[in-house]
């Protein structure tokens, strides 16, 4: 069995965003030289997810409003974890939104249905951060 690690690094100029990574992932995939195994990719960052769903801006749109819904931005003062902070919420988001997720390779490809795709999910941008893309197999 083989182990292949990469790290993702994003800067979001924005609070909040989707961000389609499948590709970025493939890359990583076709980097390792595995044809059989699985892919872990997770955030690793606590305000920050990584998800698998479709790839279409109304849902995107969705999440968003649901997720500020969920856990809405503002006030920062209804969450004691603001204190000398504003990110609680992105806490709060990335938790429903999940960390990490695992996916199929076979034939050297993504063993994905027809309309999903890894997204990260940004909750609290404007910074460096990074996600990690672990791959084992042969």
């Amino acid at each position: 069995m083989k182990g292949f690690r990469k790290e993702l690094w994003f800067n979001i100029p924005t609070r909040r965003a989707f961000i389609n990574i499948t590709s970025d992932v493939q890359k990583c995939i076709d980097e390792s030289d595995i044809s059989e195994g699985l892919v872990l990719v997770n955030a690793m960052h606590i305000t920050a997810s990584v998800f698998i769903n479709d790839d279409e801006s109304g849902l995107h749109h969705d999440y968003d409003v649901w997720l500020e819904k969920l856990a809405p931005h503002e006030p920062v003062s209804q969450y004691r974890h603001n204190v000398g902070e504003d990110n609680a919420d992105a806490h709060m988001k990335r938790q429903i939104m999940g960390r990490e997720v695992v996916a199929a390779i076979t034939e050297g490809k993504l063993d994905f249905g027809t309309w999903e795709r890894i997204f990260y999910g940004e909750f609290d941008g404007r910074r460096k951060k990074r996600v990690l893309v672990k791959i084992i197999g042969e």
